[in-house]
């Protein structure tokens, strides 16, 4: 078959390594003789050694898939000693350094065929991690088995996980969603529905939402109830299409799909940490910074993967400086983006990666989120925010704590892309407010901090609960360094607020704020408790700590913003610090703190 010889002539760039093979037992020979060996011979040893390990897994993975080309119905896994091998080829060559993207259409057919048992066609599942990429046209093969039932229910409800999971590895998405109307057939089963929502929610576009849909959607929901999943895609169907969804919504976001990642997350990061710094895995990504080091899920897709140049990519390369992007419907290609003028030129043909993480690190695409105020972009990006930080929190997974270098710096660029964009993610605000209470003060401590300086507003009840009340617990129990840190803060987060009543003075509404009142009267209400909030943590702590003049000038920082309020940023609000500020201040025998009042009460 043609798949066949393709990985057949895959083996002919092994033989000139056979030249090494000759020297390497020479030099082996040499050093058992007591000979001295050149350093650099050594490493062409070692490097050969390599070569001869790689060729014998190719040559075991090449015979593990002609068999599995070739299966017949309904072999035994326990009376069949050949399936057993050829099995366990797969799954250890998979688990250490990924498949070729050539093995997939293979194994998604003979899993999905309904050839083997379940046992085995769950096995092989599992083993689907790439190395790479993922062809399209495998994925789509395997979709069609969908059609004839072959396979199990469970099978199918593990093929569409892996679906999932994987989606960002496919290097091409047009033919599957010309398969959106297939997919969206598969709602109406119970156990399918949550992860068919879920790949519907990755793969809707604006043209993806028709009335016939979103009909079925609502009906659905009048029959299961509020279900998350579906709420999900209509949420999504309407900031596409608002006047077509007329249902009110939840607001606020939540954790609107179950993670479907479990079987394959550990042999992914694996497979990553092994070809982080591998030459194979290099050209797949397109990057401008420095070369990617970090291993992590969210690091790996904070790249944008370039799509595979097939011979229609290379027409497109060669026609693109005569086409008239203005007077067309084509996307422009977002790994083509380079440029500033680029971007104000396909402004209004930019498609954002499926990848939302790789958006954070590209300031061309942030300036776009900035210039083109698109709700389902940000939509996508608090969804795929939101799953990350939860998943990977050191503090709040058991599993994570190895991890807590990579973590802070996925915090450190979420906080990088807040102060770009000056504005906070409600994402962000979800998880400080699930997190705080099990944080320690000590993990990922300046960027936890740096994040709550970006909440967005909300309402008083909900900011004590979540944010004030564990704030307070730490706050009254840790170091002075800590107590003077949280004041940062909180300073930084009330000039936010302030930067951003003045910036939105003019507007009537804005999508940041979601949960809040925009009038002027809920934005003072909201200050005001700040404001009374750090005054009280500050009188307990000065006398805790005994009136220390670091921490006054954390204090008196604070209350130069607050004094500012009603001149510089147009609110109508006037505060004075309380007398268990005032008064250590007055009486203070330090010179720079008495200035400091004396400033703050000028102003006033």
């Amino acid at each position: 078959s043609e798949k066949m010889q393709r990985r057949r002539s895959s083996k002919t760039p092994k033989q000139p390594l056979q030249v090494l093979h000759h020297k390497t037992q020479t030099d082996l020979s040499a050093w058992r003789k007591g000979g001295r060996i050149d350093p650099e011979k050594s490493v062409q040893n070692h490097q050969s050694l390599n070569d001869q390990k790689n060729d014998s897994k190719q040559d075991s993975l090449e015979e593990a898939l002609s068999y599995f080309e070739t299966v017949q119905d309904r072999v035994s896994l326990k009376k069949n000693s050949v399936l057993q091998k050829h099995l366990t080829t797969v799954e250890s060559i998979a688990l250490q350094r990924g498949l070729p993207p050539e093995g997939f259409d293979v194994l998604l057919n003979v899993a999905l065929s309904g050839k083997l048992a379940d046992t085995v066609n769950t096995r092989l599942l599992k083993s689907l991690v790439p190395a790479s990429v993922i062809p399209e046209t495998s994925v789509v093969s395997s979709v069609s088995w969908l059609c004839v039932s072959k396979c199990s229910g469970n099978i199918q409800l593990l093929f569409l996980r892996w679906l999932i999971t994987m989606f960002d590895f496919i290097d091409h998405k047009e033919q599957l969603h010309a398969l959106y109307g297939f997919f969206f057939s598969f709602l109406q089963d119970e156990k399918m529905c949550p992860y068919v929502c879920h790949l519907l929610y990755l793969l809707t576009r604006k043209e993806s939402v028709k009335p016939f849909r979103i009909r079925r959607l609502i009906d659905l929901q009048a029959k299961m109830g509020m279900q998350s999943h579906l709420q999900a895609l209509l949420s999504l169907y309407k900031l596409f299409c608002p006047e077509l969804v007329t249902i009110t919504l939840p607001g606020k976001m939540k954790t609107y799909f179950k993670n479907s990642e479990g079987p394959w997350k550990a042999a992914i990061n694996t497979v990553r940490r092994r070809n982080q710094n591998s030459p194979v895995s290099q050209p797949l990504f397109l990057g401008t910074a420095q070369p990617q080091s970090r291993k992590r899920k969210w690091n790996t897709q904070l790249i944008i993967p370039v799509r595979s140049k097939t011979k229609n990519n290379l027409e497109e390369d060669r026609e693109k400086n005569r086409i008239d992007l203005y007077s067309t419907n084509e996307s422009f290609p977002v790994e083509q983006l380079q440029t500033f003028s680029q971007l104000l030129q396909n402004i209004h043909h930019l498609e954002f990666p499926s990848q939302m993480g790789s958006v954070l690190t590209n300031p061309l695409l942030l300036h776009y989120m900035n210039c083109i105020k698109d709700e389902s972009i940000y939509l996508r990006l608090y969804y795929w925010m939101g799953q990350t930080l939860q998943e990977e929190c050191t503090w709040c997974v058991a599993d994570n704590n190895q991890y807590e270098e990579e973590f802070k710096d996925f915090l450190e660029t979420v906080y990088k892309t807040e102060c770009f964009l000056q504005e906070g993610f409600s994402s962000c605000e979800e998880f400080l407010y699930k997190s705080l209470p099990l944080w320690d003060g000590f993990c990922c401590r300046s960027q936890i901090l740096r994040l709550v300086s970006w909440i967005p507003l909300s309402n008083f009840s909900e900011m004590k609960s979540h944010l004030y009340d564990p704030l307070a617990q730490l706050f009254f129990t840790s170091s002075l360094y800590f107590k003077c840190s949280v004041l940062e803060s909180l300073k930084e987060l009330l000039l936010n607020w302030l930067n951003w009543h003045v910036i939105h003075l003019d507007s009537e509404s804005d999508s940041q704020v979601h949960s809040l009142n925009t009038t002027l009267s809920g934005l003072v209400n909201v200050v005001a408790e700040l404001i009374h909030f750090v005054g009280w943590i500050s009188t307990v702590a000065l006398r805790l700590e005994n009136n220390p003049t670091f921490l006054l000038y954390f204090i008196l920082d604070f209350y130069e913003t607050v004094c500012d309020m009603y001149l510089r940023y147009n609110l109508p609000l006037l505060i004075m610090p309380p007398a268990g500020v005032f008064y250590p201040a007055l009486l203070s025998m330090d010179s720079v703190s008495l200035n400091q009042l004396c400033y703050i009460m000028y102003r006033y």
